[in-house]
């Protein structure tokens, strides 16, 4: 127990102050567990008080349409959090009366919800003494007890939650979970960890034997598929364009996306212009012109998307529909919202 009381002891002192500790609502703990994850607390906490404001309940986000879901969620990235979270929603509202489970044998059930999360709620919100392992709970216990599993790999993860399970205190177990993460978030950081003042210091492992830059250790990552992008932004004489949905199981489910010509490799005017795809579309005169100079490499996990916006302006366009001015009404990804911001100065 001496590990949990330090830590605990720990956080009672540092915590951070955060709007969904002030709660024990499983429905708030939830969108803050599932906005947090692959995003900083900092970027995070913005979209949670927009959330919470917009969708005081899980009835209200449940009623809403899945496009003013993902328009709120546009800029936090990894969007099938926010479709699992209003799938989810519907279900509790539904099926369940708007009672949230209370255990992490039926939280994990919840479309979008693995361990780590229903941990976290189940401890949080119902006492449950489930533990929960995060990047930062890695980071803690690796280094704390010199472990060099890699974190990613199956043994590692088996390993990690035994681990942690043990350690776990089953008298505030909520707290504890919340204090091993803040311990990994603001003390041993990823980089410089704060060594000197830290509580374990004198039993730390890694710190012992110099092993604090080598841990955790992850096996290597996957390698990174280059992609291709060119979206052609249609303006009409009658201030019209068109954005399209994308649909299927790849990047951007939901959001609306400029006609996209992809191709193998970078390409230039005469290419686009030549390419069937653009006959199909533009059948009559168009005036074509590369916005960026430059071509946009926009990074996602496992793909990098190198991008280049193409103006065409044309008199008419049969599918044209959608006016320029209602334009920020649609949920789009944060590539594209981040050329209108640039187009919008420009134009």
């Amino acid at each position: 127990m001496k590990f949990s009381n330090t830590l605990v002891y720990w956080y009672l002192q540092n915590n951070r102050e955060l709007p969904w500790r002030k709660s024990k609502n499983p429905y708030f703990i939830w969108l803050s567990e599932i906005m947090l994850q692959q995003t900083r607390v900092a970027q995070g906490l913005g979209y949670y008080l927009k959330f919470t404001s917009t969708f005081p309940t899980v009835f209200d986000l449940a009623k809403a349409e899945e496009s003013t879901v993902l328009k709120m969620w546009q800029g936090l990235g990894y969007y099938s959090r926010a479709r699992n979270l209003h799938f989810s929603a519907k279900h509790i509202a539904q099926e369940l009366n708007g009672e949230f489970p209370t255990s992490y044998a039926e939280i994990i059930k919840l479309k979008g919800i693995g361990d780590y999360t229903a941990s976290a709620i189940a401890s949080i919100c119902f006492n449950e003494p489930t533990a929960v392992v995060d990047g930062n709970v890695y980071r803690v216990l690796s280094r704390y007890f010199g472990i060099k599993t890699a974190t990613n790999s199956a043994s590692g993860i088996k390993e990690f939650k035994t681990l942690a399970q043990t350690l776990i205190d089953p008298s505030q177990p909520g707290t504890y979970n919340q204090a091993l993460m803040d311990f990994g978030a603001l003390h041993c950081k990823p980089q410089n960890p704060l060594c000197v003042s830290c509580p374990f210091s004198d039993s730390c492992v890694a710190l012992e034997k110099k092993l604090t830059k080598e841990l955790p250790v992850k096996d290597k990552k996957i390698k990174v598929k280059k992609r291709y992008f060119n979206f052609l932004v249609i303006k009409t004489a009658n201030n019209k364009t068109i954005l399209t949905e994308r649909t299927g199981k790849g990047i951007w489910q939901g959001l609306y996306q400029f006609p996209l010509i992809e191709c193998e490799k970078t390409v230039n005017q005469k290419e686009i212009i030549d390419s069937e795809e653009f006959a199909n579309l533009f059948p009559d005169e168009t005036t074509l012109s590369l916005f960026n100079s430059k071509e946009i490499v926009h990074k996602l996990s496992h793909q990098h998307l190198y991008t280049q916006f193409w103006i065409v302006e044309t008199k008419t366009l049969k599918n044209a529909d959608i006016l320029w001015e209602n334009i920020q009404d649609f949920p789009v990804p944060v590539l594209i919202a981040n050329f209108l911001k640039a187009f919008e100065i420009v134009k």
